[in-house]
Parts: structure tokens; sequence; C-alpha cells
């Protein structure tokens, strides 16, 4: 049995399946990226050992472990031949104690090929969170306006074979009140950070990365100080857009989406807003007047761009002007653009 490090977790041969024996709650709050979830315990019975080890003793805990668990030894090994067909897996529980320990005897008598995790998901957390800072990053942020187009944008980036870190695609959000429109339940903040750490891994730092202006928090998740205060001092292209340009476009994109669903989400920045504007912007939506609404709407958010662009120290500033919505030709300028200026 050979035992890794929080740095090798991310080195595992493809065959070998990470097996994460927390509890479904824990794995839920957050979770190493790709591992499956083989729990020793159930929220329950983790509940009840933890209190006998509380309230009685540590040996009365210990010995209901070991009847939960030694009820389920042949449930445990079916499953990791189900979620490891090759036999080969890493295990890893929180601290890397008991619980990793226990299953990975028993993976071990069952033939398996297995590797545990040293210090379990704890020393995992800790290295994803200690490298945010660490790491060094070539970014390049992509800003403009609400409206500019520039998740279309980066993606039309990465079919021309440059480096993007989509934060709003990761944080299932658009970075608005009208954010969740569209998308999956967001992560939790936990697994948001572990999901971007994955991505990073998995590109060359030494390339410049394009990442999209955002503020620090994109719904209900925020994104990790180190990485934030690294992009918000890299260079910063803007897209400027005409404003009726964006209006077609938002009209667009948001005309997919279910009316009672952009109703309640319009609704939700009524203080901000204003309630004239939000009543004149909901009579117009209502009427079938949608350009006449989205253009009420991008008033406000136009209004608060220069805050959420004030929340950077960018190194420099470049513009990009553009005439037309067209995700790849705006994609090839950017390219010329940092290429000229060395980003």
């Amino acid at each position: 049995m050979k035992r890794i490090n929080a740095t090798q977790i991310f080195q595992l041969e493809p065959e070998r399946v990470l097996l994460d024996v927390r509890t479904p709650a824990e794995y839920a709050q957050g979770h190493v990226p790709g591992a499956q979830n083989l729990p020793l315990f159930s929220d329950e019975e983790r509940a009840e050992v933890g209190t006998l080890y509380k309230q009685a003793s540590p040996e009365r805990a210990f010995l209901r472990g070991l009847d939960i668990a030694g009820a389920k030894m042949s449930w445990y090994v079916k499953q990791a031949m189900k979620l490891a067909p090759e036999k080969k897996v890493a295990v890893h529980c929180w601290r890397g104690g008991q619980r990793s320990g226990s299953l990975a005897t028993l993976l071990s008598f069952a033939k398996f090929d297995v590797q545990v995790l040293e210090g379990g998901y704890k020393a995992y957390r800790a290295h994803v969170l200690e490298h945010f800072s660490l790491r060094k990053s070539r970014f390049v942020v992509l800003g403009g306006k609400t409206g500019s187009g520039k998740t279309e944008v980066l993606k039309a980036l990465t079919s021309l074979g440059e480096q993007v870190i989509d934060l709003e695609g990761l944080a299932n959000h658009k970075g608005s009140a009208f954010g969740a429109l569209g998308e999956e339940p967001q992560p939790r903040v936990e697994q948001f950070e572990n999901d971007l750490f994955a991505e990073l891994e998995k590109i060359d730092h030494q390339r410049r990365i394009w990442v999209e202006n955002e503020s620090r928090t994109i719904g209900r998740v925020s994104i990790p100080a180190g990485f934030f205060e690294q992009y918000k001092i890299a260079p910063l292209v803007v897209l400027e857009v005409p404003f009726e340009e964006r209006i077609r476009h938002l009209a667009v994109v948001y005309a997919t989406f279910p009316k009672d669903e952009i109703i309640e989400s319009l609704l939700k920045i009524t203080k901000r807003m204003g309630g004239n504007n939000v009543k004149d912007a909901l009579e117009a939506f209502e009427a079938g007047r949608v350009e006449d609404a989205t253009a009420i709407a991008l008033n406000y958010y136009d209004k608060t761009y220069a805050h959420s662009t004030g929340q950077g120290n960018f190194s420099q500033t470049v513009r990009l002007e553009v005439e037309k919505m067209d995700a790849l030709a705006i994609a090839k300028q950017l390219v010329e653009l940092a290429n000229k200026h060395t980003f």
C-alpha cells in the first residue's frame, strides 16, 4: 500500500480511481474533482459514532464503528469493483486516518492496487488554498459593459487555441441579478475553489490565460483571494460595444428564458434600480417590447460598471472598439492585440 501526498493526487494514472470515503454530506460540501464517493459511514452513522466518542468513550465509538463497517465489508468491495474495474484506486478520508486506512486495508486484501492520500482531504484543501497565492500566472483580463458578449468571445478564444478560465461557467452563474437564468444550481464555495484549481492544473502558466473581469463574488460563490488578487493586477482589455448592439445581443440571449423567471430576476433589483425604472421595464416586457425593457435594465448596469472595473489595479488598460457582435472576429482581434502588447 503506497502513500501519496496532495501534489500527487493530480498525477494519478487515468485508470486509477480516487475514492472519497467520507460521508455523502462531507462529499457534497466539497470534494476533489473526479473523486467518487464510497462512504464508509452514512451521515446518520457518522453522527452516531461521533456522539459516542464525545459522550461515552473513544473505545465505544471505535467498537460501534466496527459493527457498522463490518456488516458492509462485502458491499464496499463490490462497489469499489463497480467504480474501479481495473482495481486501481487511491483512497482518502478527512485527515487520512482510520476511515481511509480501514477501507484501504480491506481493498488490499481484495487484490486492489491501493494508494492512500497522506493527510486526507484536509491536506488537499490546504494545498489548493496555498497555491492560489503561490502560483504565478500570465493573466489577461477581458472587460466590457454588460451585453458585450464576453462569454461568447472567451469561447471563441478557446477555439483559436488560447487558454481560458471561464469563471462564470465554473460558478454556474453569469454574475448579475439575471445570472442564474438557464444555469444549473451553483456549487458550494469550497467546490467552486476545487473546480477552479483543477482547471488551473490543466494549463500552461507560462502562456497567457484569458479570464473575464468579475467582482469578487459571482452569485453565491467567491473567487479565492490569491487568485483574485493576481488577475486584478494583470492587463485589462475592454470591449467597447455600442449600446444598441448590446441591447440586441441581450434581447436574443434572454428571449430563450421563461418569462416568469426574467420578471423574478428583475424584481430582485428593484431597490437598486429604482421602483419606477423596474415598473417601466416590466410594462415594456409584458407588452412584448423586449428591447425597450432591456435598454432600461442596461442603463442601470452601465452605471454600476465603473464600480466593478474599479475593483482592480490593472497594470495597463487597452480598449478595443467593436462595431458588430461577431465573437470569432473579436477573438481574432484580441489575439492580435495581445500579441502586439506582448501580454
